[in-house]
Parts: structure tokens; C-alpha cells; sequence
């Protein structure tokens, strides 16, 4: 299924991978973007949708010293966002702050309120504390995975615990549960792995190859979905997670993100390296899970299909929903294009 493109378009300079919903911000639907140039200065967009929603509009532009890898903002300050960053020799990664008074600068700098220097391994991605106001982030790199406080008045952050994937698993990202706070599942080549942050110790593997993505369904707690290179995406209950309870095509070629909707039930997003976005409706039927259906693999029944959204001309990295507007969702091709769309038109025939 394919529709006429009805997104709003908005340009970035330079190629990018990273776009983060600014859910903090309750009076605009506003997009964090990060660019990807090896050679030239890279900028962070705060981008902003019109109130007719109509247009895009760049509320804010900042230098940003290196290539950026992961970006996500702050979810209970507008203002302060991560990155993961690449010199093209080594790897970092900081929290920042824009400027109070930014609109008023001639050329706004962002503030570093720290950096999150660990001894070992490659920075992957960067996650925030779940559900309201908390002081605790977690790094994921390609070796161990690290709890850290954040002291923002003080502008420091210190490894609270942490703990080694082992030899056998490179970690490459991850996602914090938002029903149970003590929990975090990480990616890597071969599998899912849970930690508990509490002890920082595994709990839990689930088999899978080339998962890319991870996103956990924002309603219905042991809910959580993946994308893979080549099963496409998944869907796993975590109390039976021999195989997945659910399974949608995906992507002509690698699926490479996958984001549940944070209102609407079943409604999932994935991007790939095909140039497409699709929109997924995920019948999540808990009460039909039992034993006996956890021993068969899942079977595809009718085409989940809502829609493909394919006006790009590169790969997609980058894609969020809009926790303000949540009909709304932003994606990001490698050759800097964010587009904007709504889904309204689909989820009204849910």
C-alpha cells in the first residue's frame, strides 16, 4: 500500500542519522537533528512545526564540534539534550544545553555540561531515566553497559555501576523499559540482552540476528519489538520469549529502526536502508497468549500494512514520533531531509 506524500519537508546542510522528539517542550512540536560531516563544522537543528502544521521552521541552529552518532533530548527539559560523537578517530559522548536566551544571540553556543568519559570501549548511544525527573542515564558501548548520575548544577557525571557484555556480544543499542524502571534491554549482533539496573547484572537473552533496533511497547508492560536486517520486525512478549509472538515483513532491504506509537495501540513505525517508512497496525492481543501458541512459530495472518511513505532518495536512520501530537512522527534520510507526516488518515480506520 502506497499513498501520495502529503510530509512537510525541512533541509539539513549536511548528511545525518539522528533526529530526537523534544518531549519536554508541551507548547510546540519540536524535533532535535544532528548532522553527519566529516570535514565541516556539524550543526544541531531545533526544528519546529508551524501551529497551522503546515510548515517547518528552524527555531534554533548550533555548531556542534564532531560527527553525530546518537542525539536524544532530555525528556523533562526542553533544553538539554545527549550526544554520541565521532573526530573520525575516536568516540564521545556530552550532555548539552542551549543557551537560555538563544533567539536573542547572533550566533548561540552551546554549553557542555559534561562529558561521559568511560576507560574502555566505543559510546553507542545514550539513555535517559524513563518516566519523569531523574538524575540517572545509562551509556551503552560496544563493551559494557554503564549506570551514571547526572548532576546538571554542578555540571558532572560519575559511573554509579556497570557491566561487561561479555566477549561474545558488541553492543550496539538499547532501550529502558517504562514499566519497570530496573530493566534495560541492549542490541547486539546475535541476540537481546536484559540487564537490572539495580545489580547490573543480566537477566535475560533472546536468540535474534542483526537486531538494530529495540523499542518497547509504551502501554502493555513484557512488551517489545525489533527490527532485524533480515526477519524484519518482531514482536516479543519478555514472560515467553522462546520465539516472538508476532512477526511483520519489514523492509525490501535491512530494517534499521523501529518505534512504537506512545497512544495508539499496535501502531508501529520502521525505517530502512530501502527508502521507505511503513506504518505497521500490530494486533497485540494479550489475553490469547497462552503456552501451547508460544510453542509454534508465529504466522502472518492479514497484511498489517497501513501505509508506505517512500518520497526519499537515501537510506533512513533517523525516525520519532511526536509525544505531543502523536498522529504526527519525523523521520531522517542520510542525505539530511526531515519529513514530517501524519498518520491520521490511517489510524482513524483502526
Amino acid at each position: 500500500m502506497q499513498a501520495v506524500s502529503s510530509g512537510i519537508g525541512y533541509g539539513l546542510k549536511y548528511q545525518a542519522r539522528c533526529i530526537s522528539d523534544v518531549k519536554a517542550d508541551t507548547d510546540h512540536t519540536s524535533f532535535l537533528a544532528g548532522t553527519l560531516s566529516l570535514k565541516e563544522e556539524n550543526e544541531v537543528h531545533l526544528i519546529r512545526l508551524s501551529s497551522s502544521g503546515t510548515e517547518l521552521f528552524c527555531e534554533g541552529l548550533f555548531s556542534h564540534p564532531s560527527e553525530i552518532w546518537d542525539l536524544v533530548s532530555c525528556p523533562f527539559d526542553q533544553r538539554i539534550f545527549s550526544t554520541v560523537y565521532s573526530t573520525g578517530e575516536s568516540y564521545g559522548a556530552a550532555i548539552w544545553q542551549i543557551p537560555e536566551l538563544y533567539g536573542e544571540l547572533n550566533s548561540p553556543q552551546l554549553e557542555k555540561i559534561t562529558s561521559l568519559e568511560t576507560q574502555s570501549g566505543k559510546i553507542k548511544c545514550i539513555l535517559w531515566w524513563p518516566t519523569g525527573r531523574h538524575d540517572k542515564l545509562i551509556s551503552i558501548n560496544d563493551e559494557n553497559l554503564c549506570l551514571w548520575s547526572l548532576d546538571v548544577s554542578k555540571k558532572t557525571a560519575e559511573v554509579q555501576s556497570q557491566d561487561s557484555a561479555g566477549i561474545l556480544h558488541k553492543l550496539s543499542g538499547g532501550a529502558w523499559d517504562p514499566h519497570d524502571v530496573n530493566s534495560v534491554a541492549a542490541t547486539c549482533e546475535s541476540s537481546l540482552q536484559f540487564w537490572d539496573v539495580r545489580t547490573m547484572k543480566k537477566t535475560l537473552s533472546i536468540e535474534c540476528s542483526h537486531v538494530r533496533s529495540v523499542d518497547y511497547h509504551p502501554r502493555k508492560s513484557n512488551i517489545l519489538v525489533t527490527a532485524e536486517h533480515e526477519s524484519g520486525i518482531r514482536i516479543w512478549d519478555l514472560r515467553k520469549p522462546k520465539v516472538p509472538i508476532q512477526e511483520l515483513p519489514g523492509h525490501t532491504h535491512w530494517t534499521w529502526i523501529v518505534k512504537c506509537n506512545p497512544e495508539y495501540d499496535g501502531i508501529i513505525l520502521s525505517a530502512g536502508t530501502d527508502s521507505t517508512v511503513n506504518l505497521w497496525s500490530a494486533s497485540i492481543n494479550l489475553d490469547e497468549l497462552t503456552t501451547e501458541s508460544q510453542a509454534e512459530p508465529p504466522v502472518r495472518g492479514v497484511d498489517p500494512l497501513l501505509n508506505t511513505y517512500s518520497d526519499y532518495e537515501d537510506s533512513i536512520y533517523g525516525l520519532t514520533w511526536s509525544s505531543r501530537e502523536p498522529w504526527i512522527f519525523a523521520s531522517l534520510s542520510y542525505d539530511g531531509r526531515v519529513v514530517v507526516e501524519s498518520v491520521k488518515p490511517f489510524i482513524s480506520k483502526k
